[in-house]
């Protein structure tokens, strides 16, 4: 009678605390199992398969296993980004040392295509300058890697937006841009960096591709394309 008795209490009060109200106070209360510690090897919980149950005890060691695995996962993606980024600024500190010993425009031109084909490593590099704001320099003839070209020549128009915002872009380009900056080889390159040069992009851009679609994606920082893109425009222009 005893037991029916207690019975008819639990189940009088399961109808009336809901789930909600259990979770809320064990949430403001994560000590409740301390000072009912007996409790811990009554609870079970069933497996993740549906096949058999489990402790508490050993679901929650299984949650921490999972959430180990992925701080694992994230904690080698951010050495992954660091190590990236230091081979990164090795490169950016060689090409300054570069341009800093270019003994003239030419030079320096000569030292920007080696550095970046070198260095970094880039399939094709394109650099269009503008007569009109290099106009000490611009009898220096046209090149694989460098063309003149004016900011309101008729082959800017697809780059309008991009010079206008003036702010390095990474991913696939139109195929207007794509085929004034590289003619017939298009077909190899599946992505593309494009960095302004000078402020507002007023003495051209500069154009790296690459046959790695995710060499250049859209996702990734552009800070680096951008410290290069002022390095290369300060040393052109002094």
């Amino acid at each position: 009678m005893s037991s029916q008795r207690t019975q008819q209490r639990k189940d009088k009060m399961s109808s009336t605390i809901s789930d909600e109200a259990v979770a809320h106070y064990l949430d403001c209360h994560p000590e409740f199992f301390e000072r009912h510690a007996l409790l811990l090897g009554k609870l079970h919980l069933p497996h993740q398969t549906g096949t058999s149950a489990v402790s508490l005890i050993e679901r929650q060691v299984g949650i921490l296993r999972q959430r180990n695995r992925k701080l694992e996962n994230q904690l080698r993606e951010l050495v992954t980004i660091a190590r990236d980024n230091d081979e990164l600024s090795e490169k950016i500190h060689k090409l300054c040392r570069r341009l800093i010993h270019a003994n003239d425009f030419g030079h320096t031109v000569d030292l920007i295509e080696a550095s970046l084909r070198q260095d970094f490593n880039s399939d094709q590099i394109v650099m269009v300058l503008f007569r009109d704001q290099l106009t000490d320099k611009d009898d220096y003839p046209e090149l694989r890697f460098l063309r003149w070209s004016s900011s309101d020549a008729s082959e800017m128009k697809p780059f309008a937006t991009f010079l206008k915002n003036a702010e390095p872009r990474c991913g696939q380009i139109r195929d207007a841009q794509r085929d004034y900056l590289f003619g017939n080889e298009t077909n190899e390159i599946a992505s593309v960096a494009m960095l302004p040069l000078g402020p507002g992009s007023e003495i051209g851009l500069l154009a790296i591709s690459s046959s790695d679609a995710e060499r250049f994606h859209p996702a990734m920082s552009t800070d680096f394309l951008s410290h290069i893109g002022e390095l290369v425009s300060a040393a052109l222009t002094r």
